[in-house]
C-alpha cells in the first residue's frame, strides 16, 4: 500500500546527504547566476515525481491537478502552479540518477538479464517526430519493429534491479552486457537475444562470471548442470517486471515533450518499482540444495 510519509522520509534522507556534496562538486564559469529559491525543496519535488508512478495515474497533469492539488495540500503547503512544477523537473534528473543506484538490489549470485522496447511514438508517426530525432532509432522485438530506445535490466531472484542502462533501439542487447555485469558475480541467464560464446567467455575470464543463453532453435543443445537448467527456466521473472514497470509504473507513452523529462519519467518510474512492497520473485529452496 502506497505511504506518502514511507516514501518523502527515504528520499529526505538521502538528499539531506546528497545535496551539500553535489552542490561542492558543481563546477562555475565564474559569473554571477540568480538562483531563484523554490517554494518546494529537492526532496519534496522527486517525492511528488515518484508518486505519480505509485498511484496508477497515466497523466502527469492529471495528477498533479486532481490528486496532488486536491489532497496533499497539508503535506505540500507551498505547491507552485502546475506551470511553475514541470520547470523545476529538469533539474532533479542528476539526484534521481544517484538516487535510483542508491535503491538498487544487492547481488545475490543469481541473476537474470533481458531487454524491453520503450516506444515513444506509433510506427505511423516516426517521419514526423521530431522530440527524440537523433536520439531515438527503429529497433526489432521479437513481435514487430518500433521507433525508440531499449531499457535493459538485470534481476535478482528477489525482484530487485541489480543494475539497468537506456540504449537506442537500434542497439543490439549484447552490447552493453559487459558494462552491466562488471560489477556483478555468480550466474546470469538471459534468452536467445544473448546467445554469444565470445561474450560467455569474456564474462567468465574477467570476471568469474557463469553467463546462460536460451540456446536458438537452429542450434544444437549443450549439457547443462540440472540446477542451471531448472533456473534458467525462470527467466519470466524479469519480462514479469517489465511488465509491471509499463503497465503499473508507467514508463512507456507517446506523450513526451522533452528527452530530458523523457529520462525522468523513466528514473522515476523505475524508483517507484523499487520502493514497491511485493515485488516478483522467486522460491528457490527447492533448486539449490541440488547444486551441492
Amino acid at each position: 500500500m502506497f505511504n506518502l510519509d514511507h516514501l518523502f522520509c527515504h528520499v529526505d534522507d538521502f538528499c539531506q546527504q546528497f545535496e551539500p556534496q553535489w552542490q561542492q562538486k558543481l563546477i562555475s564559469h565564474g559569473a554571477v547566476q540568480r538562483v531563484r529559491t523554490k517554494s518546494l525543496c529537492l526532496s519534496e519535488i522527486m517525492t511528488i515525481l515518484i508518486a505519480f508512478h505509485q498511484n496508477h495515474y497515466r497523466n502527469f497533469k492529471h495528477f498533479y491537478l486532481n490528486h496532488v492539488q486536491q489532497y496533499w495540500t497539508s503535506a505540500f503547503p507551498k505547491l507552485p502552479s502546475y506551470q511553475r512544477f514541470v520547470q523545476w523537473i529538469p533539474s532533479t534528473i542528476i539526484p534521481l540518477c544517484v538516487y535510483l543506484k542508491h535503491c538498487f538490489g544487492n547481488c545475490t549470485g543469481i541473476s537474470f538479464i533481458d531487454s524491453t522496447k520503450i516506444q515513444v511514438c506509433h510506427n505511423r508517426r516516426i517521419r514526423q517526430h521530431k522530440v527524440f530525432k537523433n536520439l531515438a532509432q527503429r529497433g526489432k522485438t521479437s513481435v514487430d519493429w518500433f521507433f525508440g530506445f531499449k531499457l535493459h535490466l538485470v534481476v535478482n531472484e528477489l525482484g530487485e534491479i541489480v543494475n539497468m542502462s537506456l540504449t537506442p533501439g537500434n542497439v543490439d542487447d549484447r552490447k552493453p552486457v559487459v558494462d552491466l555485469l562488471k560489477e556483478l558475480w555468480g550466474k546470469v541467464f538471459g534468452d536467445r537475444g544473448y546467445v554469444s560464446q565470445k561474450l560467455a567467455t569474456k564474462l567468465l575470464k574477467d570476471f568469474g562470471i557463469e553467463f546462460f543463453a536460451k540456446p536458438r532453435r537452429n542450434m544444437k543443445n549443450k549439457l547443462m548442470r540440472l540446477h542451471n537448467k531448472l533456473l534458467s527456466r525462470k527467466r519470466a521473472i524479469v519480462e514479469t517486471i517489465n511488465d509491471q514497470l509499463k503497465n503499473i509504473s508507467q514508463i512507456e507513452h507517446s506523450r513526451h515533450r522533452s528527452p530530458i523529462n523523457f529520462c525522468v519519467n523513466i528514473l522515476c518510474g523505475l524508483i517507484a518499482y523499487c520502493h514497491q512492497p511485493k515485488k516478483p520473485h522467486l522460491s528457490l529452496e527447492w533448486i539449490l540444495p541440488q547444486s551441492a
